[in-house]
């Protein structure tokens, strides 16, 4: 294993699965990991056919809000992110997308700098391929409104964190607040 793929492999085996689905995309994970050094988009959309996502979720925790972009390829409502750039290590993808698409240098200090969340989720449009995403939370303040990159995102707002007033969304985004909740109720 490629020293790269194999601190990948070291990150992902470091989430504690909130649920089984997520334990399931750790294994999943894990075993994509063993059998490839080949984890990096190369050329978009879809090659190779599964790889790594980084995605900033910008919370408020005092005032209990999300941030999500409307963005314009999947007309989704999104946390910030994007592909993980070849050789690099999620982390430094997340502060990377963080600035390039809300203009800021994230603090990861909510439930600390790892990712709180790793899913898989297949993709169809434009071509089918799989995303392996890993779900950072950087700090926001409600009250403060955030420039989304224009050529990603038709604007922006607030959510509460109550899933059920989520917009159409990545279909994972309930289980991260989920996820969420339990480590404010933890004291994480």
């Amino acid at each position: 294993m490629h020293p790269a793929t194999a601190a990948i492999a070291d990150l992902v085996a470091s989430i504690t699965p909130w649920d089984p689905l997520e334990q399931e995309h750790i294994d999943r994970t894990l075993a994509w990991l063993a059998s490839t050094d080949d984890i990096y988009r190369r050329v978009p959309p879809a090659v190779p056919a599964t790889h790594l996502v980084a995605y900033v979720v910008l919370v408020d925790p005092v005032d209990r809000g999300v941030f999500l972009g409307v963005h314009r390829k999947s007309g989704l409502h999104l946390p910030m992110g994007g592909h993980v750039d070849p050789g690099e290590p999620p982390p430094a993808a997340a502060r990377r997308e963080a600035l390039e698409e809300l203009g800021i240098h994230p603090e990861f200090d909510v439930v600390g700098d790892g990712p709180l969340l790793l899913t898989v989720t297949p993709v169809t449009l434009p071509q089918p391929h799989t995303d392996v995403s890993f779900w950072y939370v950087a700090r926001g303040h409600r009250d403060r409104s955030y420039s989304l990159d224009p050529a990603e995102f038709d604007g922006g707002r607030w959510w509460d964190l109550d899933p059920g007033t989520l917009p159409d969304t990545d279909p994972h985004l309930s289980r991260f607040l989920a996820k969420l909740h339990h480590h404010a109720a933890a004291g994480r």
